[in-house]
């Protein structure tokens, strides 16, 4: 049997009711998948082992586009994302909380090249895009002014581009949302559940188990507690790779090793301005986007070398001026922003760079996700996990099995994000 075979056994196998399923993770990725499951009738606990969000979740840039997202297959999973963000702010309004309209924001994203290098690199990137049927549009500097009044261009900009389909997210909203109708479909979230591991009556949690068996699971928790499950979804973040381990398998993820890698980006988040920008900015210096109440969160990609989790900078730091800087030569109005808090984002990063979204081969009631698009991917992926868990193949996940790995990890991990045009 193959590991999507194993996997539709297992879902299908069983006593008779809904399925119980623990999904481990209580971020974007893993409460989207638990109110999927929640919503087509299995039994779902979601398990977190501090508070919903309080890992890549809150620490993201959080920009919903499938924009450079190559090859095809990668493309197709985060041009489905963006779709089923609009979607899910669409539900109806029986399903959704009285503020359901103010997490996603589909106010488009404008990108502004100065060199050479830039300016090839978006003008591909937004041909690519055109080809594909997205809204893509060349403007002038007097259509920027008009769409954001208080933006000082670059003596000769040579591109300035609108990706109209774009948008943003409050991450934390969009977790509170998706909780609420988790429960509101009969789902339960456990938090302070810390996992300590699991035990499968006929051995599954061995890679060399009989891969055909479907006996359910014991999810043991670190206080003692401990849920009988017939199906375990890992979508724990960076913490995916170690619980995997627990069941005696990989899950390979890149780990932050030293300042400045794949694994780090700071964000700088800063008072409110008086004309704050009205859609997401990329410029050669900086990338911006509103992030409410006037606020502005912050990026400067070249700055991330520094980047280090145990050693973040604060609010009066050098790096903080630098950010400073940087925004008021973009931004002018500015002139009296400060920096409110850095942080260092850690980013979910399989081995390889690629989204794994994969039953776990040789252990029938596992499925694993880990992805560094988690906040593109999160709605998508929980429709089309759930649906996996549940049975029945999502096409589009082809492309991201944990089968991959057969040949061995990658020695080196991927390269992180850079600025437009580097190589």
């Amino acid at each position: 049997m193959t590991a999507s075979e194993d996997q539709a056994a297992a879902a299908s196998g069983g006593a008779a009711g809904p399925q119980r399923i623990v999904v481990v993770g209580a971020g974007i990725v893993g409460a989207s998948i638990g109110l999927n499951l929640a919503e087509q009738g299995a039994q779902v606990t979601v398990l977190e082992a501090e508070t919903p969000g309080a890992g890549t979740t809150s620490t993201s840039y959080a920009w919903v586009n499938s924009n450079g997202k190559e090859p095809e297959s990668y493309y197709a999973i985060n041009r489905a994302g963006l779709l089923a963000h609009r979607e899910f702010a669409a539900a109806p309004a029986g399903r959704r909380s009285e503020d359901a309209e103010t997490w996603f924001l589909p106010t488009g994203h404008l990108e502004i090249a100065a060199d050479v290098a830039h300016e090839e690199d978006v003008r591909r990137r937004a041909e690519a895009l055109k080809a594909r049927g997205h809204q893509v549009e060349d403007l002038s500097a007097e259509q920027v002014r008009e769409l954001e009044p208080g933006l000082v261009l670059p003596e000769q900009p040579r591109a300035m581009i609108l990706f109209r389909e774009e948008a943003y997210l409050y991450p934390l909203r969009y977790l509170a949302e998706a909780l609420h109708r988790l429960r509101q479909a009969g789902g339960t979230l456990l938090t302070g559940a810390r996992v300590a591991g699991f035990a499968a009556p006929d051995g599954g949690g061995s890679p060399n188990a009989d891969s055909s068996a479907a006996a359910p699971v014991t999810v043991q928790l670190e206080d003692g507690r401990s849920l009988e499950a017939d199906q375990v979804v890992l979508a724990a973040g960076r913490w995916t790779g170690g619980l995997a381990a627990a069941a005696g398998v990989e899950v390979p993820l890149a780990e932050f090793q030293e300042p400045g890698d794949v694994t780090v980006g700071y964000l700088a988040r800063t008072t409110a301005v008086p004309h704050p920008l009205q859609r997401l900015l990329t410029s050669p210096w900086l990338n911006a986007r509103p992030d409410g109440g006037g606020r502005l969160l912050l990026q400067a990609l070249d700055l991330d070398v520094t980047a280090d989790p145990g050693d973040v900078s604060g609010p009066d730091s050098e790096l903080a001026a630098e950010f400073l800087r940087r925004l008021r030569a973009v931004l002018p109005d500015a002139a009296g922003a400060q920096i409110e808090e850095i942080v260092v984002g850690q980013r979910v990063m399989p081995a390889d760079g690629k989204t794994i979204a994969s039953p776990v081969p040789g252990v029938p009631w596992m499925y694993a996700v880990a992805t560094h698009s988690g906040v593109t991917l999160a709605p998508f992926l929980g429709r089309a996990v759930a649906s996996e868990v549940l049975g029945h193949a999502e096409p589009l996940l082809e492309d991201f099995r944990l089968e991959r790995f057969r040949e061995g990890v990658p020695a080196e991990p991927p390269r992180g994000p850079r600025k437009p045009g580097e190589q």
